[in-house]
């Protein structure tokens, strides 16, 4: 699958712009704050329904405009043609289109066209809370496995009803207490099976990709926490009922689940400098892109490299650039102030390729 052409109206500070792109490299220069990642996120909403950046649509409309619209026609495997449209008005929910017909649910687009987005945000992963590990398992699960999105649903809505009974001044009903922890539980250990055999999947081919790209420098790993692993999630959940009714929400379930980082045994957040940091996520975000390969049947997802060679040192440059540049990846989007960075890139591979220069939201 790739993005044959994308029409873009007053998203962020790209009021207006049409572009023809190449089914191999498409490379984006000019300065930071220009407008580049901007185009990359576009090209994230078509693929997933929202910006990587913000969960809030309305945000992504362009200050001097009272709606935008995204349109990509796409090509698949055998060469058929898929028309994506989204639209949105302040104020007004947001319309998506698939070849002209509008979804009755959003969560039916998710995997249709996989993509795998490598940016500076990343470090997150690493530095930050364990939502963003558990999004990261969720968002790449997601695209493979349309059971996992409808659990995952249904669960949140069970916690966040049993959240609600939690927080309530009276005592609450403990049958429908009884009925949501319930359902936690059932969604839950499928949420967790799902979730583990992701990981143990993934670990191989992160570690290999870490290790091409660091020389081997240094040992990684992935180490998957849960609840679940305590016991039956609906004895774990009921077991402290009186102490979430204390704090006002549930302190157990796969909600609470986490992805450790570790370098050479340890916590990457406390051993790794920014180039380390910054392979670590490199790897792992191109052993997602593997993972999307081997199970989405017939379709190489689309991977989108923002600003992603800051912080390595010019081995690390080198080795992930013979990487992106092999037969194993399809349609590249990648940004950089750096024009040489793009010529390493461009020389090594046999791919057809776009240069686009983007300088005040205007992309040519």
């Amino acid at each position: 699958m790739y993005l044959k052409n994308i029409n873009i109206l007053g998203y962020k500070n790209i009021k207006e712009s049409s572009l023809q792109l190449s089914p191999g490299i498409n490379c984006f220069i000019g300065s930071n704050g220009e407008g580049k990642t901007n185009f990359l996120d576009a090209v994230y909403y078509l693929s997933f329904c929202r910006s990587a950046t913000s969960s809030v649509d309305s945000t992504v409309i362009n200050h001097d405009s009272d709606f935008c619209v995204i349109e990509g026609v796409y090509e698949n495997e055998d060469g058929d043609e898929l028309d994506i449209y989204t639209g949105m008005k302040r104020g007004v929910k947001k319309r998506f289109r698939r070849n002209k017909k509008d979804y009755k649910r959003l969560s039916e687009h998710i995997g249709l066209i996989p993509l795998i987005m490598i940016s500076p945000s990343d470090t997150y992963l690493i530095e930050g809370a364990s939502d963003e590990r558990r999004r990261l398992m969720d968002v790449v699960i997601s695209q493979t496995d349309a059971t996992y999105l409808q659990a995952l649903s249904r669960y949140n809505k069970a916690l966040q009803q049993r959240n609600s009974l939690l927080k309530m001044e009276e005592e609450p009903d403990g049958a429908l207490l009884d009925i949501w922890e319930e359902q936690m539980a059932k969604e839950g250990e499928l949420i967790y099976e799902k979730r583990k055999a992701f990981v143990s999947e993934l670990l191989p081919k992160f570690q290999d990709y870490h290790t091409r790209i660091s020389g081997g420098k240094e040992k990684v790993s992935l180490n998957y926490v849960s609840h679940c692993q305590r016991g039956p999630l609906l004895d774990v959940i009921r077991r402290d009922r009186m102490k979430d009714r204390a704090v006002g929400y549930s302190l157990h379930g796969v909600h609470r689940d986490d992805l450790e980082m570790l370098l050479d045994g340890f916590p990457m957040k406390r051993e790794g400098s920014q180039g380390q940091n910054k392979t670590f996520v490199v790897a792992l975000k191109l052993a997602q892109f593997n993972y999307l390969s081997a199970t989405v049947s017939k379709t190489c997802p689309i991977l989108l490299l923002d600003d992603v060679f800051d912080k390595l040192d010019a081995m690390r440059v080198e080795q992930i650039v013979r990487l992106v540049s092999g037969e194993a990846f399809g349609q590249i989007f990648i940004t950089d102030t750096n024009r040489d960075h793009l010529d390493s890139i461009l020389e090594a591979s046999d791919s057809s390729y776009r240069i686009f220069n983007v300088e005040g939201g205007k992309i040519v």
